[in-house]
């Protein structure tokens, strides 16, 4: 499903599989969470406690959530990206 896209019901199974990651998507996964955590502490060590620093964390986790979720999808894109293309070179 392209972003811009309407989901449909195949698109609901897909988003909400549990896609196992692969070897390459678990240093992907940490590559994310370690740049995440870092402006997350940049975040708290210069900017005052309040309500504001508390969401600017939490805006920073919910972009590694969207991050992770790319890189979970992007095989499964992928895998149909190609399928459709060679279905349209057969016809």
């Amino acid at each position: 499903m392209h972003p811009s896209n309407r989901p449909t019901a195949d698109d609901l199974d897909e988003l909400f599989t549990y896609h196992a990651p692969t070897d390459e998507q678990r240093v992907q996964y940490g590559v994310l969470r370690d740049a995440a955590k870092e402006f997350a502490g940049v975040i708290l060590q210069n900017t005052p406690a309040c309500a504001d620093q508390s969401a600017a964390i939490r805006k920073v986790r919910e972009a590694i959530m969207t991050a992770n979720a790319a890189v979970a999808l992007d095989q499964k894109e992928n895998v149909r990206k190609a399928v459709i293309a060679n279905t349209r070179r057969a016809e």
